[in-house]
């Protein structure tokens, strides 16, 4: 384990780097994206990955997952280079595609741990996990925010030297996980219909609908959060890139600590339930907070409900299968949520208006109330979003079935 959360952290800082500043940075000169423009930049990425998920997936249940993960991180690197030294727009787009392309760190890394650990622990394993990320976002938004005083461009380049050692370090620690006995091969058939067969079709159907909705709801902060604490708080990029650090921080005490306690295996829907109900409240409530410390609240309550439903739907869709669909499983729920953050930014984009980036900031107070309006408007229609993927969550039906042929050995290097 030590391993594999080592590899999603510095994963992680280097996407904490990025987040926080990619909007920004491309609605500034000389990119002066619109925000259409910004909705699909910030969504490309993820729409590259719908696409390449499942293959990554198979790829790794027929060849092992350290060489997956090994060539994902390069092209991660290769991608935050090209964006940082980005001189035109198309420049940008090429940047995030390839990243988006190679971007099965995350997926193939939730793997490993399926792999070593036992179906009834996957839900507590992965919220472990979820703490790599959410150390990740401690760090990377702060190290982002104090890069981008320097240059533009830092942050991204810094983000590409972060993937470099984590391809070096996984190279040289991580011991492959997926042992031989467990591994498709090349003769053996490897449809996708397997994740669905012996009756879970309608819960795994039902899961991937879910993470589709709650991921799509709640990545409207991927285009958001960063313009609204700019332009409706007043904060610079490295207040906001601490508010990213403070949601962060409240993630490693939910995945890291609270789900580590909790009896997993009994109480995954209601929990998931829970996490969903409370994103719907905080996304709604976010552009209504008129003050910094309910700003405070909102976030907390908005990183709780993240923290809850994330890791447990992952690992509701891990312990449904056998050991050698994983890759599959987990890449079909990882192009879910990419789907998910990719129409988020998209829709996210939409209220806002086609002047937006050529609006001075900071904004004269008849400009200030027509962003919030429309800050208003795509945080109501994401929390909206998220009831409906609540009632999802209600409509499913976990198995109550061990997985067959559960060896959770790991070979060693």
């Amino acid at each position: 384990m030590g391993p594999i959360f080592l590899t999603i952290f510095i994963s992680m800082i280097g996407f904490g780097i990025v987040i926080p500043v990619l909007p920004v940075y491309a609605k500034s000169a000389p990119f002066k994206l619109g925000p259409t423009e910004l909705g699909w930049l910030v969504g490309i990425f993820s729409l590259v990955q719908l696409f390449s998920g499942p293959i990554i997936g198979k790829i790794s249940d027929r060849v092992g997952r350290k060489p997956v993960l090994l060539v994902s991180i390069i092209g991660t690197a290769i991608g935050y280079f090209i964006t940082g030294g980005a001189s035109a727009a198309w420049m940008l787009f090429l940047g995030r595609i390839i990243d988006g392309g190679s971007g099965g760190n995350i997926a193939t890394a939730q793997a490993c741990i399926a792999d070593v650990t036992p179906p009834e622990q996957r839900s507590r394993a992965m919220g472990q996990i979820g703490a790599a990320f959410g150390l990740g976002f401690i760090l990377g938004p702060a190290i982002g925010g104090l890069l981008s005083l320097y240059s533009p461009s830092l942050p991204f380049y810094f983000a590409g030297a972060l993937s470099v050692l984590n391809a070096v370090l996984v190279w040289v620690r991580l011991p492959e996980t997926l042992t031989e006995e467990k591994r498709l091969h090349p003769k053996e058939a490897s449809p996708l219909g397997e994740v669905f067969a012996e009756g879970r079709g309608r819960f795994i159907g039902l899961l991937l609908a879910a993470t589709l909705l709650s991921t799509t709801g709640f990545a409207f902060i991927h285009l958001l959060f960063a313009l609204f604490c700019q332009d409706h708080l007043h904060y610079d990029m490295r207040h906001t890139s601490y508010a990213f650090a403070y949601v962060g921080f409240i993630a490693v005490l939910v995945q890291g600590g609270l789900l580590r306690r909790l009896p997993m295996d009994r109480i995954e829907k209601p929990v998931a339930a829970l996490g969903a109900v409370l994103l719907a409240i905080s996304l709604y409530l976010l552009p209504r907070a008129d003050t910094t410390g309910a700003f405070l609240w909102v976030t907390a309550l908005m990183a709780l409900g993240n923290g809850l439903l994330v890791p447990t739907l992952t690992g509701m869709a891990s312990r449904h299968v056998h050991g050698r669909a994983q890759g599959r499983v987990l890449g079909l729920n990882a192009s879910a949520g990419a789907l998910g953050r990719f129409l988020g930014p998209a829709l996210a984009a939409l209220p806002l208006p086609a002047a937006f980036s050529d609006w001075d900031r900071p904004l004269a107070p008849d400009v200030l109330a027509i962003a919030n309006h429309s800050y208003i408007v795509a945080f109501s229609a994401s929390a909206g979003i998220m009831v409906v993927a609540f009632l999802i969550i209600l409509a499913m039906k976990p198995l109550d079935f061990k997985t067959p042929g559960e060896d959770t050995g790991v070979a060693t290097a």
